[in-house]
């Protein structure tokens, strides 16, 4: 013991004369690889991904008693973060909890920007999820259900365009034991990127168009027909409720005959970009039936990501990543708020 109360510590180190080479022989033993053992880089990563890098550094001194500079954090986080890319993609144990969880299994997918050197950058989120199904619902009552949440669940991220995600998408389904596309339930909001690729990498999925989203689409036409807050509200419960129970075919219908009685150009315009709206998404919106199975109709699991996995920590006040150190980052966000962060530890 030091006299600044610190315990000074020998080791024996070993060096081969003939080829140069040398180690400290107790540091595998004591899980030192660098300037951190293993469970130290398990804090500064899980600081790292929760705070920024100074905030890190002062919390990590202050919970833990860990001093280490911004820039080491950084260093660590951006190291542990390519690798976390790797082993996620191609390491056996990353995929087995999904592999090994029953239930039905989910797709989300969405974008955030992030603020890049290169400008504000689309980052697109992917979650797989397994789900069990809850009890039944009716339309009347589908908002104040209370759905189980994912019991498995493998969220990554990246700076990507569609066309790379794609692809993506089937690599991942295969990789967690997704034997057929038609096993997938998408659940996504009305972004044309999404179905695309769905329907060019993922034939035979099955779609669901986000409850929430269609809501919105429902309240903008409203305001623009009506006006008044009593009058939108109850057009738009009277014409959700028309498509919770007979899906986007009836609503249509129905929103067709309204824009036939309107005079009113621009009116009849709001109904016109409404019903181009959920035209496409005719196979999409089989609510009565997934209600009454107790199965999901929103996208909130995706919604939430894009909050706290990417939001949280990438879109901080002031924060300018470079693509590549961003990406990275990203994955250890993501590892974090899976499944897979006890397991990548443990296989470290």
């Amino acid at each position: 013991m030091t006299a600044a109360g610190r315990v000074r510590l020998w080791r024996v180190y070993l060096e081969c004369h003939p080829c140069g080479s040398g180690a400290f022989v107790l540091d595998e033993r004591l899980g030192v690889d660098g300037l951190l053992s293993r469970q130290a880089r398990r804090l500064v990563c899980l600081a790292g991904a929760s705070w920024s890098y100074d905030r890190s550094a002062a919390h990590l001194k202050e919970l833990c008693g860990i001093a280490l500079s911004d820039t080491t954090i950084r260093q660590v986080c951006q190291a542990e973060g390519q690798q976390m890319r790797r082993w996620q993609q191609e390491a056996p144990e990353a995929s087995q909890a999904f592999r090994a969880a029953r239930g039905d299994i989910e797709l989300s997918s969405d974008g955030t920007c992030v603020h890049t050197t290169g400008g504000w950058r689309e980052m697109r989120l992917t979650i797989f999820a397994k789900r069990h199904r809850g009890a039944p619902a009716t339309p009347q009552a589908w908002a104040e259900r209370d759905l189980p949440a994912p019991h498995a669940r493998v969220a990554f991220a990246a700076i990507r365009t569609s066309e790379s995600l794609g692809p993506q998408w089937r690599r991942r389904a295969a990789r967690l034991g997704i034997r057929r596309p038609g096993e997938i339930t998408v659940l996504a909001d009305g972004a044309r990127w999404i179905w695309k690729q769905v329907e060019r990498c993922l034939p035979g999925a099955q779609g669901v168009l986000d409850i929430y989203h269609a809501s919105e689409h429902l309240y903008q036409a409203a305001q623009a027909i009506y006006g008044e807050q009593a009058a939108v509200e109850h057009w738009v419960a009277a014409r959700r409720q028309s498509l919770l129970r007979r899906g986007s075919e009836a609503l249509m219908e129905e929103l067709a005959a309204e824009r036939r009685a309107l005079r009113s150009p621009r009116k009849r315009a709001s109904l016109e970009s409404l019903i181009a709206y959920f035209q496409p998404h005719r196979a999409h919106t089989c609510y009565a039936e997934r209600l009454a199975a107790g199965q999901p109709i929103g996208s909130g699991l995706v919604e939430g990501g894009c909050k706290h996995i990417i939001g949280r920590r990438l879109k901080q006040t002031g924060a300018r990543w470079r693509p590549r150190r961003v990406d990275r980052m990203a994955a250890l966000c993501c590892i974090l708020h899976s499944d897979q962060w006890e397991t990548y530890w443990n296989a470290a």
